[in-house]
């Protein structure tokens, strides 16, 4: 099934590149992680009723209606880019019309990553590379101090994972390498083309 298809199935539009530059040097430019690859996730990796995902750089929106689709979870969407958070604020208003509002709660929030205030609920948490390592830090640390203030598993969703990420969650949290899901055929072509999750016990 092709991008557009699956981008009618849900009644968005992520299908072009995004034009916009970044707004800081730390942000990297917003590229949606392909559908084929987030078939190869989430036909192995599965969430729960009680999980909440967080999809930092969410851009137009894609992982979120996707999984907000398949799962039936609440998700949210972290972008800090005005242009793309509108996209995606777009998307959902026209996702919704096709759920009729009879689903868990969807939202974007418009803020910099590293000052989003996690909830307690939420324990997925999504990165494909959207920023700088010194960003990652920050981001994962505030993921930790809301587990210490709730305790919980968390899972840290890793595509097409760099080594600086890695390296911080092994070296300087107590984040664990849990699974990795190669992408069938683009895995031979590319070992990037993985995802690295690593979990935190409660």
């Amino acid at each position: 099934m092709t991008i557009k298809n699956n981008d009618r199935l849900l009644r968005i539009n992520t299908t072009s590149l995004s034009e916009e530059p970044s707004q800081s040097a730390h942000y990297n430019h917003y590229e949606a992680t392909p559908y084929i690859v987030l078939d190869a996730l989430f036909d192995t990796y599965k969430l729960k009723k009680t999980d909440g995902l967080v999809d930092y750089g969410c851009g137009k929106g894609r992982v979120m209606f996707y999984v907000h689709s398949r799962f039936n979870v609440p998700v949210t969407g972290v972008e800090m880019n005005d242009q793309l958070c509108h996209k995606a604020l777009t998307n959902m208003t026209h996702y919704l019309q096709k759920t009729k509002g009879k689903s868990p709660a969807i939202r974007v929030s418009r803020c910099k990553a590293e000052e989003y205030a996690v909830d307690e609920r939420e324990n997925r948490f999504y990165f494909f590379n959207p920023f700088s390592t010194e960003i990652f830090m920050k981001t994962v640390n505030n993921i930790l101090k809301s587990v210490e203030q709730h305790p919980r598993e968390v899972d840290i969703i890793l595509y097409y994972p760099i080594p600086e990420y890695v390296d911080y969650l092994e070296t300087s949290t107590l984040f664990n390498l849990y699974r990795e899901v190669q992408v069938p055929g683009l895995y031979k072509i590319n070992n990037d083309e993985r995802f690295l999750i690593y979990r935190l016990g409660n």
